[in-house]
Order: structure tokens, then C-alpha cells, then sequence
């Protein structure tokens, strides 16, 4: 998560050290008659909340097909859900006014939300298969237990990563680590790809998906290198925070980056503050140039210092009207897979080109 760019949390409970605060929201549930015990286990009724459905806009049937709840004989109603079950002398329990057990699975959450963050927090987020039942099951007892407070103002659910024509899963087998792809790019690439497409749309990785990811940036940070180091300050450009507030769309946030980088490179050279501001909200951009580009040198090629030198000495040919030698070192770099780009007001740029080996098959 470092490499990516994500901030640490600042609050990172475990349930096994919030069974207070469980046991406590149960009682208030019990209290408020949305709860009832059955047979050791303590359950949450779901027809005490007549918005229950809501959330995922699911009918009554539906919400019996989808849901994973257990027909058992001591339910009131085949909706309603454990809020905390009786555990087997062999199965890990805690101590509870109902006997010893363990909770379900859905209180935890909401137990823990209130605990920490309080009644209603500002996003609730999550992947598209918990929203029904996980979070329809969260907002029903959290809603019950602080006398209709809502448990958060925005829900955000996300698309799945496909792979092919399949969504990557565990029981797939087709799992791509961080760790894995941190052996083939940049952090911040895999950032990148992972804002391309719309939090709330499927996310289609292929083998081209990081190299391109890659190649945008390179984009980007050889903009920001344009006409030297210095940037000064300035303000992230509008319409990229308009993108954003409209449900965090990144990709369009994406398309303004990459217009306010052609701005730059057309000789705005005034923009490029303003797109290394408007990068650092999306957590892009973080590192200087000259970094960025010499990433990757220990893939072969020259190093950093023999690039300088060379297009130096093709600096100093083309000031002397040598360009056949300007074009012959140009080459040269070129076969090491080194791309240069010569700049409209004078001077060049480099960046490495990005190879990616398809093994037959």
C-alpha cells in the first residue's frame, strides 16, 4: 500500500478486542425490539425495519435468494440475520449475556464503526458483491441501534478487476499480488491503472494494461521536466476537482492531466505547476522527473550519466549545424531503447521505452 501511494490508516481495529462494543449494540438492539434470541443465538429481525432493502433495492424475494443466511427452524422470518451465535466447546467464544459465542458477521462492523468513528461516518466503501446482504445487513442495525441515524451519508461500492473473461478471485486461482506487480512497474503505474477506469465499473487487466499505464506517466512527468526544474506553486486546475466531485471520476480527471501535459509541451510552460498540483490530488506525479525516468536502468541499457553525456555531445552537433551526427546518436540511444524528444523552445528530454516480452502461447 506504501508503494501505491495510499496513506495509513489511522485506526486499524480487529473484533477480537471489540467485543464491548458488540455485545453492547446487540443489547440495544434486543432493547429497541429489532432483536430477538432464539435457541442460544441472538437475531436481528428484519422485518422490524420496514426501509430494509433499500440500500440494494432488492424485493423481498430477491433479498431470500441473495442472501447467505441459514433457514434455521428458530427464525421468526427466513430474512433475518445472526447477530451473535452459541460457539462449540472446540470453536473460539467469548463470554456473552446470551452464552458463550461469537458474533456475526455483520454487527462487527457496524460495532466498530461506532466505536471509533461514531454514529454516522461520511463514506461507507466497499466491493460490489458486499452490498447486499454485508451492507444492507450494517445500515439496518446500525440505523436501528442510534434511533435512526444514518450510518453514512455516502456509500461507494466498486467494480471487480477482470482478467479476461473472468473476475479475479481466490477461488479462481487468477490472483494478481501488489507484491507481483511491483516486479514489473512502478507503484505509481499500477496507481495509475488502477484510477483509469470508474471506481464503480469493471477494471479489464490485460498484459497491456501496466506498460500503458507506464507510458501515460512517462507522458505526464516529461511535461513536467519541460523548460527545467523549477515549478513555484499554484493551484490544482478546476476541472479536474469538478471530475472528481462528480462520483470520483478519475477517469476524466485522467484526460485532464494528460491535456494540461499538451499544454505544456505547446509552450504553456505556466501550466506546469498547475499539472504537478492537479497530479498530487490523485497521488500522481510524486516523484521528480529525473527519478522517474531513471527507474528501471538495471532492466540494461546506458545509465543515466552515459544518456546525459550522449545527448550533450548531439546538443553540441546540432549547435554546429552537425546533424548528421545529431540523427546517428539519436539512433544509437534509440537501439538501447532510449526515446528522445526535442523540445520546441530548444533542449531535449529522454525517457526509456517501455519493452514487455509476450512469451508465444
Amino acid at each position: 500500500m506504501q508503494a501505491l501511494g495510499v496513506a495509513k490508516p489511522d485506526i486499524e481495529p480487529r473484533v477480537t478486542g471489540s467485543m464491548e462494543a458488540i455485545a453492547a449494540m446487540i443489547s440495544r438492539l434486543l432493547a429497541t425490539g429489532n432483536a430477538y434470541e432464539a435457541e442460544g443465538h441472538v437475531l436481528f429481525h428484519v422485518p422490524s425495519w420496514k426501509p430494509y432493502g433499500e440500500l440494494s433495492r432488492r424485493g423481498r424475494d430477491a433479498m431470500l435468494a441473495g442472501a447467505r443466511v441459514e433457514q434455521a427452524p428458530y427464525k421468526r422470518d427466513p430474512a433475518d440475520f445472526v447477530l451473535w451465535k452459541p460457539s462449540a466447546p472446540q470453536q473460539e467464544g467469548w463470554d456473552s449475556p446470551w452464552g458463550r459465542g461469537r458474533p456475526g458477521w455483520h454487527i462487527e462492523c457496524s460495532a466498530m464503526i461506532a466505536h471509533h468513528l461514531g454514529e454516522t461516518i461520511d463514506i461507507h466503501g466497499g466491493g460490489a458483491d458486499l452490498l447486499f446482504p454485508h451492507h444492507e445487513n450494517e445500515r439496518a442495525q446500525s440505523v436501528c441501534a442510534h434511533a435512526g441515524a444514518p450510518l453514512a451519508r455516502y456509500w461507494m461500492h466498486n467494480g471487480f478487476v477482470v482478467m479476461g473473461e473472468d473476475k479475479m478471485s481466490k477461488s479462481l486461482g487468477n490472483i494478481l499480488t501488489v507484491r507481483q506487480l511491483l516486479g514489473e512497474a512502478p507503484g505509481e503505474a499500477i496507481r495509475y491503472a488502477l484510477l483509469s477506469t470508474h471506481y464503480r465499473k469493471p477494471l479489464v487487466w490485460d498484459g497491456e494494461t501496466l506498460p500503458r499505464a507506464r507510458r501515460n506517466l512517462d507522458r505526464l512527468y516529461a511535461a513536467l521536466q519541460h523548460n527545467g526544474d523549477s515549478l513555484g506553486e499554484a493551484a490544482p486546475d478546476a476541472a479536474l476537482l469538478q471530475a472528481l466531485e462528480d462520483d470520483l471520476n478519475t477517469p476524466k480527471a485522467l484526460r485532464r492531466l494528460s491535456a494540461l501535459a499538451r499544454q505544456v509541451r505547446d509552450g504553456d510552460a505556466a501550466r506546469r505547476p498547475v499539472l504537478q498540483a492537479s497530479a498530487a490530488v490523485l497521488g500522481l506525479l510524486q516523484a521528480g522527473p529525473r527519478e522517474w525516468f531513471r527507474q528501471g536502468e538495471e532492466g540494461g541499457g546506458p545509465d543515466a550519466a552515459t544518456i546525459e553525456s550522449l545527448l550533450a555531445e548531439r546538443a553540441a552537433a546540432r549547435r554546429q549545424g552537425d546533424f548528421a551526427r545529431a540523427d546517428m546518436i539519436r539512433a544509437r540511444l534509440a537501439e538501447d531503447g532510449v526515446i528522445v524528444e526535442d523540445k520546441a523552445g530548444g533542449g531535449s528530454e529522454w525517457r526509456r521505452e517501455r519493452r514487455v516480452q509476450h512469451d508465444d502461447g
